[in-house]
């Protein structure tokens, strides 16, 4: 068994659906699993009728679903030869779109968020499953929800989910392919949820745990992993091979290819991961698994709207249990931390997540100071960086030198050097470390 996982922009048009089924007919594997997401740009469309929902915005909810509709209706017209395959598509579209309107003629419920995001991997499934059979492949079609499920702090339930995977897929044993939907799942209320956006990748991960697949594919329409962003940085180039951790960290800080949780599952089976381009098949892409062949610099990355907080209490911070006190402010609002920097008198980390900022503030007011920089950006340099290397830190520093770096963060892994610095330096900081690291 292997999972291939195959995201928007691989299935965003009839001939890129073409072209991933062609992928998969080539696999040699026994049995595929294929975890699709939805047709690309679909997920922010029902995004904004969502958002119309909410806000009772009838009209423009009414024309979002008229787009929406239309572009499938485009999609099926496009991809099928067959009057038949046409109309089964056509059948399940009709079935997605009166959910929408459901959720348009009721009065709005909590529900509603989860039910309209997840018509998008509902319907690319069930069109590549029908596309599938037109080219006289046969395929068993899973309800995802049915077997990936959340606990209440909204996190994968992984032993249950490994249970029922196991169980559901012994059903089947004839059956060579199968397709499932990544991203959508059922959260702790047993309502319709999702694992966030690039939440497809995660859902790869969690079946191939489960499963204990021989390899786990992520399509996209980039060749791996790259050493840089390529989009500020010229030449870059992609990465071979990553270890769960190199990868983990690059994904977290901000490489856009990869969800940032999706390592984990994989990494408790061993199972590698690789990241292939669906627009060129026939490159190595990059690939994960517990041995790293990188013995310097790997690549870089950084992540924005990132939020700095500084408490400064010369009577408190040496006082036992302050540090804890301050977590447990972070941790009753659910707001992670991603760097922190400690001295005599203060201490400063930093967030992504600002939904809970005046709450968190108003606590932490009680324990000193406090100090709040907004719009900055974390540039991550992720390598070998343990203690047997040498003068990477300096390196690192002297490059960005002429900018004002607000924190740095070494020592806490042995793969990563961070360091902060306001998000309109960010682009001449990646620049900067490459041309003194690659």
């Amino acid at each position: 068994m292997i999972v291939l996982k195959f995201g928007g922009s691989s299935v965003g048009t009839p001939e890129r659906m073409k072209n991933t089924a062609r992928i998969i007919q080539n696999q040699q594997a026994d049995k595929k699993l294929i975890v699709l997401s939805a047709i690309s740009g679909i997920t922010d469309e029902l995004e904004k009728f969502h958002k119309f929902l909410k806000k009772k915005n009838n009209k423009s909810a009414k024309d979002q679903i008229d787009k929406i509709q239309q572009k499938h209706l485009d999609f099926i017209e496009e991809l099928f030869q067959e009057n038949f395959s046409i109309q089964q598509a056509k059948e399940f579209l009709k079935t997605s779109i009166h959910n929408l309107l459901n959720c348009l003629h009721q009065p709005y419920q909590s529900n509603f968020e989860g039910i309209c995001l997840a018509q998008g991997e509902l319907l690319s499934t069930k069109i590549f499953q029908v596309y599938l059979a037109e080219i006289h492949q046969k395929s068993e079609l899973l309800y995802a929800p049915d077997l990936i499920h959340l606990n209440t702090d909204e996190l994968p339930e992984v032993i249950s989910i490994r249970k029922k995977i196991q169980s559901y897929f012994q059903q089947f044993s004839k059956t060579d392919v199968f397709i499932t939907q990544g991203f959508i799942c059922l959260n702790h209320q047993k309502e319709l949820g999702n694992l966030q956006r690039g939440g497809s990748d995660y859902s790869a991960s969690l079946f191939g745990a489960a499963l204990q697949a021989k390899e786990i594919q992520i399509w996209t329409d980039i060749d791996g992993v790259h050493n840089n962003d390529p989009r500020f940085v010229n030449q870059t180039s992609s990465v071979k091979h990553l270890s769960y951790e190199e990868a983990a960290e690059l994904a977290y800080f901000g490489a856009k290819i990869l969800h940032p949780q999706s390592i984990y599952p994989a990494k408790i089976q061993q199972i590698p991961v690789r990241l292939l381009n669906t627009l060129a098949p026939d490159l190595p892409g990059t690939c994960i698994s517990s041995h790293s062949k990188n013995k310097k610099t790997v690549a870089i990355a950084a992540k924005d709207q990132i939020t700095a907080i500084r408490i400064q209490s010369s009577r408190m911070l040496l006082a036992y249990g302050f540090l804890k006190n301050i977590f447990e402010i972070f941790e009753k609002y659910k707001t992670a931390i991603d760097m922190i920097t400690t001295s005599e008198v203060a201490v400063s980390l930093t967030i992504d997540s600002t939904k809970n900022l005046g709450l968190i503030l108003k606590e932490l007011k009680n324990y000193g100071n406090v100090e709040v920089d907004s719009n900055h950006s974390i540039v991550c340099v992720v390598g070998d960086f343990s203690g047997k290397t040498h003068g990477k830190a300096a390196i690192i520093t002297d490059a960005l030198k002429h900018l004002p770096i607000r924190m740095i963060s070494y020592g806490g892994s042995e793969h990563n050097i961070s360091v902060l610095l306001p998000e309109e330096y960010k682009i001449e900081a990646l620049r900067s470390l490459h041309a003194r690291l690659f």
